[in-house]
């Protein structure tokens, strides 16, 4: 869980160019640019669930879950913190790989205020429940 082999290191130093530290430094800012590529930033976010579960389990541990979406969408995502106490309380103690990428594509295309949530949708329950949770949370 959570680290790169000295070959994938290597590998990725070599298809950025970069033999020492002071190179990788000044690869920051391109990296960071990656981030807000869509396209870009979709493949990280999904490279993030293989990552950080154990190797022998399908699905993420519910704190390692939000340890990787707080750095993934903590700081962009306008319903992040309200997410991140949904899940504090829920019943999940695991994120499987299909709500890993559906909570991205919510982040996405459902407004902050849940207006355009489309209850039909084919989102999975843990996002139903959610926004179940958080229209409760509004009108009271």
């Amino acid at each position: 869980m959570g680290f790169f082999t000295k070959e994938e290191w290597l590998k990725g130093m070599t298809s950025l160019q970069c033999d020492c530290t002071e190179k990788l430094q000044s690869r920051f800012d391109f990296l960071r640019s990656q981030l807000n590529d869509i396209s870009s930033f979709k493949n990280i976010y999904r490279y993030a669930f293989d990552f950080a579960r154990d190797k022998d389990q399908r699905s993420l541990d519910i704190d390692t879950a939000k340890s990787m979406l707080a750095l993934l969408l903590g700081r962009t995502w306008p319903l992040f913190s309200v997410f991140y106490q949904y899940l504090e309380q829920s019943k999940y103690r695991v994120m499987n790989k299909d709500q890993w990428y559906n909570v991205l594509e919510f982040s996405r295309t459902v407004h902050a205020d849940l207006s355009n949530y489309d209850e039909d949708g084919a989102w999975p329950v843990l996002l139903d429940e959610f926004v179940e949770w958080q229209k409760i949370r509004q009108t009271s």
